[in-house]
């Protein structure tokens, strides 16, 4: 049923056709490789030894305490 004003302009053949969009999907972006640790830093820690079988941690730095998340997905998430 159109309405007197009504600023809607689809195909008689196709009802609804001005209300139909079509969008191109969303790729996630790219992700890189990892890097291999540098020597200059020091020892590579694995996070199974630092997280010990938690999915979260407290990690203290210069007086401030940080969280470290490990997600369902295996990444992880450092907050303060």
């Amino acid at each position: 049923m159109r309405h007197a004003g009504s600023t809607m302009s689809a195909s008689p053949s196709v009802p609804g056709a001005a209300l139909a969009t079509t969008q191109p999907p969303v790729s996630a972006p790219e992700c890189s490789p990892a890097q291999p640790p540098d020597p200059a830093d020091g020892p590579a820690l694995s996070s199974q030894s630092l997280m010990q079988g938690r999915s979260a941690i407290s990690i203290t730095h210069n007086g401030t305490v940080y969280r470290l998340q490990a997600t369902r997905l295996g990444k992880l998430i450092l907050t303060k």
